[in-house]
């Protein structure tokens, strides 16, 4: 078997952890209590700016408990705006993945 095809039959088995994305009241969303990562005001009305004009084009990413992984920018700034739902990502565990560690921490792929 080549490798491409070795590479193509995996690709067909292997499922993408957030390959879903689903529309969520904002309110539902829990803020990750140990995101590393804050906004300024000045970002969140940098990110409003840019929700206004191009619109929310990339999706928040939650975890299976509606845990934002990533996008609490995001999340401020539609609120900003008063946006009440979101396009979000479901990562979901990966099969076969060790259930005792959080979705935020498996790897992209098993």
């Amino acid at each position: 078997m080549t490798r491409g095809r070795i590479m193509r039959a995996r690709a067909e088995r292997e499922v993408w952890p957030a390959d879903q994305v689903e529309r969520w009241p904002i309110a539902k969303l829990i803020p990750y209590a140990r995101n590393a990562r804050t906004h300024s005001p000045e970002q969140v009305a940098q990110i409003a700016a840019s929700i206004r004009e191009f619109g929310f084009t990339v999706p928040v990413l939650v975890d299976e408990q509606g845990t934002l992984i990533a996008g609490h920018g995001r999340v401020l700034a539609a609120q900003q705006l008063g946006i009440t739902d979101v396009d979000d990502g479901r990562a979901r565990m990966v099969a076969g993945a060790n259930p005792g560690v959080s979705a935020r921490r498996q790897p992209a792929c098993a």
